[in-house]
């Protein structure tokens, strides 16, 4: 059975013939948010990034990436999470803290206080000399959920239900001092595709918003929402929860949501916490300085540092290789 932690598992209902995907982050979810340090609400958020980004970006083929990025006026100013096919996430937010103690103060600390109005935008970057794509949905105090069915319901027309879930969790530490907490993610997407006409008639996808033309139109399209609404009905049974219990593997979780419909179970795209930042790639950045302005980057010894803002990671440069730059 496939591992029940960092993965995304694509399945499909048999009966409806929904199609989804159900990701479990542990590990990555918490290197990721606890190598910041931010405020939990900002945290909580940050993990919803993470496990929406996910569900999306596994669909990518080889060297694919997906780059999710909010810009709001909410105390949570920012969000960016990046999925780069295999599977590497990385993840940061920006946030005005005297905003976000307001808002805690006052007892507002729905998501959608936190991240106020804006837009999402999520960038698809499918590697080699493809084109980019992107498609940008409005934010109106709503919450990333919110704004991921808003944007398949506008953009894509796919009936679609995202629930997403983000909890700290007490585990036991391995040198015995004590339990201690970890965060952990978990998501589920379920759509509905466009479903072609039978067999003797022109290949079209019926239009759930359109009018009825013919009888065999309208039995089709009769089946594909009651089909809709029973997966979604069953999908919206799950708990957060289920989504994050560690002891609950995710197929058995879709197993127990589908048991009347039946589902199938696809192979899995693992992933895993990898920023892709290197000394290397810091050294390129400082050559394309000039003197002046990597003379004002200098510390009191003339050493540079660069804290790279997704994973943390301090790159230090000794005053003699500043030189030599």
């Amino acid at each position: 059975m496939t591992g029940a932690d960092d993965i995304v598992l694509p399945f499909r209902t048999e009966t409806s013939g929904a199609q989804g995907r159900i990701v479990r982050l542990g590990v990555v979810a918490d290197e990721i948010i606890a190598a910041h340090g931010y405020p939990e609400p900002v945290n909580q958020a940050l993990g919803e990034a993470l496990a929406l980004t996910a569900l999306l970006g596994s669909l990518l083929h080889a060297n694919g990436r997906l780059i999710l990025q909010t810009k709001t006026d909410g105390p949570l100013r920012q969000i960016v999470a990046s999925f780069t096919s295999p599977g590497d996430m990385r993840a940061l937010a920006t946030f005005d803290a005297a905003r976000l103690e307001e808002i805690t103060r006052e007892g507002r600390l729905g998501q959608g206080h936190l991240i106020g109005t804006g837009h999402m935008a999520m960038t698809i970057d499918p590697g080699g000399s493809a084109p980019r794509t992107q498609g940008i949905v409005a934010l109106a105090n709503h919450s990333l959920a919110q704004a991921a069915y808003t944007y398949f319901r506008q953009s894509e027309q796919i009936p679609t239900f995202v629930r997403l879930a983000v909890a700290r969790h007490q585990v036991r530490a391995g040198n015995g001092t004590g339990p201690v907490w970890r965060w952990r993610a978990g998501g589920l997407i379920v759509q509905q595709l466009p479903r072609d006409l039978g067999a003797g008639e022109e290949e079209r996808a019926p239009d759930p918003r359109s009018a009825v033309t013919t009888t065999e139109d309208d039995e089709v399209r009769a089946a594909y929402e009651e089909d809709w609404n029973r997966a979604r009905m069953l999908a919206s049974t799950v708990e957060d929860h289920e989504l994050l219990d560690p002891t609950l593997p995710p197929q058995t979780l879709l197993y127990r949501l589908f048991a009347e419909e039946g589902v199938t179970v696809l192979p899995g795209v693992p992933v895993r916490a990898h920023c892709g930042c290197s000394r290397e790639r810091v050294e390129m950045l400082l050559k394309s300085f000039g003197a002046a302005e990597l003379s004002d980057m200098r510390e009191d010894d003339g050493a540079v540092t660069v804290t790279c803002e997704y994973c943390t990671t301090r790159h230090r440069f000794s005053a003699d290789e500043v030189a030599l730059l």
